[in-house]
């Protein structure tokens, strides 16, 4: 439950004075006390893993062999969680050998016994086995913040089937962050189906030759996998530690334990949530806590329809707070706040004309997720595009974790939804102050209010228009990549002379070292590492062809789920409505997900098929594609002002034959494919930090060809070595680096004694102006494409944002105005010494009107 804390709360928001991080501590004291008030329990007990090596990686020693190492932010904290446990005045356990859910397991027994009810947190499904009548587990649904009540019946609605069957049912699924495998092709409907009908693993394993089908001879392949993954997920009823129950009995906090330990985390509103729970309250404490409601006045209990809204909203006059209580994204109820201290609820999602005029200033958290399907336009100020802003590394911009950082030690009364609500809208006021503040000391409203701001709403409306697909090419490619998938792996089982997992590590590595005697790949603690790297690397060295199959495998899997992806998006109405996350990438980049339409490959014949199947819309002619040529490169040049390679772009010929030319001293006409392959590789990479060796992997030379490559490309560019220098010391001195806008990233990493954070942090302030800068100028250039076809009254309409192109919809004879549009607007979004380029497609599909 720390763990997860850690990483449903940012890092860099929770810290102290002396830099001590405390997310996960903070995270985890907020649920227990969350869980004594809600629950009121009588006795209470934490359990912790102690490390990873425990009896079942002696029985499977890749079992979490695949979880990577635990962050160092989060084992700073390791100590603090066991003084916060036991500030709390409760009982903990750690065993050597055992998991904290063995500990649990054997508690839980024993107290059953004595005809306790028990009540067990924790994120961990193999806990189910322990439901009954008894035992209940309260499951993380969201975060920390959420839970889920796993009674029997909860077990049987989700998975129809007993909680006794449960941990049998798991044996069949696998667990990828356990590394237990899977039966493959069988997925968890089969094997739920299995359980069911026959009523236990032992059943359907008794019976296991009556099975017909590929799944029936999968699971017969695979039952040693099987068997190994019930005795691996069941869990120990008697773990050796001693304890009685009687002594889990709990009486509070330790007064003189906790207060200094909150005070030293700088834990202020913590400290308040926690004085209900105390003993004795100090009476300092007494003083800063003087009521128990979160607002001098208390909350309008009224309930208005959308009709009484709309006239309270005009006679106000003035600004107003929206918060918004969705359900996926369909609105079931909203509250506005006139003032910090006065609010009223509408059970409706209609809203009145206040949702969309500019005369009604709105505050609102995360708009976009509500105006892209509802008439909710005209934000004035959006709480979770200003938190991101301000800190674009953040992992968490939820409201009830920005109020925590910007809230003025305020919080959402979570005594009902309904208060919650209430709450959520009159705290906007406070945040929005806060924040307005902070954009404005970090130099950052203007970026705000001109940029981030307008092409939210203008994501939004892309957002609700979609794209249109062509459903049956997208079926007819489903069915292709599933049986070139099929036919691919017989030729690999044809060329071993026998059937082998090919989603095995562990019988890849028996197949290509043991059988087929191979050269050993990077040694790992499960053997010879088989990832996508290392096959390429093989199948380099030795041309086997059961290597080209699984290459091939692996390459149309991937292909067939991203068009299964498609697929499962695609409305009755034959369009798919990709959502743009804004607030993702620290850099200030777009991303794409539900689908992710960035993710679809370009340089292959079959990624090229896939982008056939976007085609232009009803009442459309044809789509159109415009993008930067080179940008990343032009902004290098702009912000190193690098006088060759300003040259370079200014005789309008191949940059990267003008490149290779000026290093290896001869005419660009000279230059031959590998010299411009090896330009290009450096010139990009610079841009992302590439060092000396990564550059050696990537162009597969040797360490010292590679330096010799990068000194030479330092003396014809001689400023973009000064800049690289630059650029971090500057950003080391100030703590964040810049873009050309001003968007900033901050980077405390840079001077941390920690060598490895050190290094992630200099090349991410190498990358973040040059990548954060091309954000910033597409996100212009949209804004400026936008109003150009408003103001010339097309009916024309940008659909997309991929990485640095734009795809429109093109209305019949429309074609060169927007044409002529696109390249303006595009082309003046900002002005670089090493001008911006545009390049522009036409065609009946977005392959089509590839450029």
């Amino acid at each position: 439950m720390a763990y997860r804390a850690f990483f449903a709360l940012p890092a860099e928001n929770f810290t102290t004075a002396q830099g001590q991080h405390t997310n996960a501590i903070y995270g985890f004291a907020t649920m227990l006390i969350s869980l004594i008030k809600e629950e009121k329990p009588t006795h209470i007990a934490v359990a912790f893993d102690v490390s990873r090596k425990t009896f079942r990686s002696d029985i499977f020693p890749e079992y979490k062999a695949n979880r990577s190492k635990t962050p160092d932010e989060f084992r700073s904290q390791m100590s603090y969680l066991h003084e916060l446990v036991s500030a709390f005045g409760i009982q903990q356990f750690e065993v050597e050998g055992y998991e904290a859910d063995d500990i649990i397991a054997t508690i839980t027994k024993r107290a059953e016994k004595q005809q306790c009810e028990v009540l067990i947190c924790t994120g961990d499904r193999d806990s189910f086995q322990l439901v009954n009548s008894h035992t209940t587990i309260l499951y993380p649904k969201r975060g920390v913040s959420e839970m889920a009540r796993m009674t029997p019946q909860a077990v049987q609605d989700k998975y129809g089937m007993s909680a006794e069957q449960y941990p049998d049912f798991a044996a069949l699924r696998g667990d990828p962050s356990d590394n237990l495998p899977s039966v493959p092709g069988v997925g968890e409907k089969t094997a739920a189906k299995w359980i069911v009908d026959f009523g236990s693993l032992k059943e359907l394993l008794a019976n296991v030759d009556t099975l017909g089908g590929k799944v029936g001879q999968s699971l017969r392949d695979n039952i040693d996998n099987v068997i190994r993954n019930r005795e691996l997920t069941q869990l120990v009823h008697d773990a050796p530690f001693n304890f009685e129950v009687d002594a889990l009995a709990w009486s509070g906090p330790d007064d003189e334990l906790i207060i200094p330990l909150f005070e030293n985390l700088e834990f202020r509103t913590l400290r308040d949530r926690l004085t209900p729970l105390l003993k004795k309250v100090p009476e300092k404490i007494k003083a800063a806590v003087s009521s128990d409601t979160l607002f001098e006045t208390p909350f309008d209990s009224n309930v208005l329809t959308p009709e009484e809204a709309s006239k309270k909203i005009a006679a106000h006059g003035g600004e107003i707070a929206i918060a918004f209580d969705l359900e996926g994204e369909t609105l079931h109820r909203y509250c506005v706040a006139l003032s910090a201290k006065e609010s009223f609820i509408v059970h409706s999602s209609k809203m009145g004309e206040w949702a969309s005029d500019q005369l009604t200033k709105k505050i609102a958290h995360d708009a976009k997720s509500v105006s892209r399907n509802y008439p909710f336009s005209n934000i004035s100020f959006d709480t979770n595009l200003a938190a991101y802003l301000v800190n674009p590394g953040t992992r968490s911009l939820d409201f009830s974790d920005i109020i925590e950082r910007w809230g003025d030690g305020s919080q959402i009364d979570q005594s009902s939804p309904e208060s919650a609500l209430h709450s959520h809208a009159r705290l906007l006021f406070t945040v929005r102050d806060s924040l307005a503040k902070e954009l404005k000391v970090r130099q950052l409203a203007e970026l705000f209010s001109e940029l981030e701001m307008p092409i939210s709403e203008l994501l939004a409306v892309m957002e609700s228009r979609g794209i249109s697909v062509d459903r049956k090419k997208l079926e007819s490619l489903a069915i292709f990549f599933e049986k070139e998938s099929a036919t691919q792996t017989k030729i690999a089982h044809d060329a071993v002379g026998h059937e082998f997992n090919l989603a095995s590590p562990k019988q890849l590595q028996v197949v290509l070292f043991d059988e087929l005697k191979l050269p050993k790949t990077k040694k790992i603690k499960t053997g010879y590492t088989t990832d996508a790297d290392a096959l390429n690397w093989l199948f380099e060295k030795s041309k086997h062809p059961v290597l080209a199959a699984m290459l091939r495998v692996r390459e149309t899997k991937k292909l067939g789920a991203t068009v299964e992806g498609l697929l499962t998006e695609t409305t009755k109405k034959n369009r798919i409505h990709t959502h743009f996350a804004q607030t993702v990438a620290a850099t200030g980049r777009l991303s794409s997900v539900g689908p992710n339409l960035q993710n679809i490959p370009v340089r292959t014949e079959e990624g090229r098929r896939i982008r056939e199947c976007f085609i232009a819309g009803e009442g459309f002619e044809s789509l159109l594609t415009a993008d930067y040529s080179q940008i990343e490169m032009r902004i290098m040049a702009h912000l190193s002002n690098d006088a060759a390679l300003l040259k370079a772009f200014e005789s309008g010929e191949d940059l990267h034959a003008s490149v290779a030319g000026l290093v290896f001293g001869v005419k660009a006409s000279e230059v031959d494919p590998e010299m411009r392959r090896q330009m290009k590789a450096m010139s990009y990479g610079l841009a992302y930090g590439l060092s000396a060796y990564g550059l050696a992997v990537q162009l597969d030379l040797s360490a010292s060809a590679a330096q010799e490559l990068m000194n030479k490309y330092f003396i014809r560019f001689g400023g973009i070595r000064d800049y690289l220098s630059d650029v971090v010391d500057q950003a080391r001195k100030v703590g964040y680096t810049q873009t050309v806008m001003g968007r900033r990233r901050y980077l405390p990493d840079l001077t941390s004694d920690n060598r490895p954070r050190r290094e992630v942090a200099e090349r991410m302030a190498l990358n973040a102006p040059i990548q954060g800068s091309a954000a910033d100028i597409i996100k212009k250039a949209m804004l400026n494409v936008d109003s150009l076809i408003k103001e010339n009254k097309l009916k024309s309409q940008l659909l997309l944002q991929v990485h640095d192109e734009l795809i429109f919809d093109v209305a019949p004879g429309e074609v060169e105005l927007l044409s002529d549009l696109v390249r303006k607007g595009m082309g003046t979004a900002f002005e670089l010494k090493a001008p911006l380029d545009v390049s522009i497609g036409i065609g009946s599909s977005w392959n089509e009107a590839a450029h």
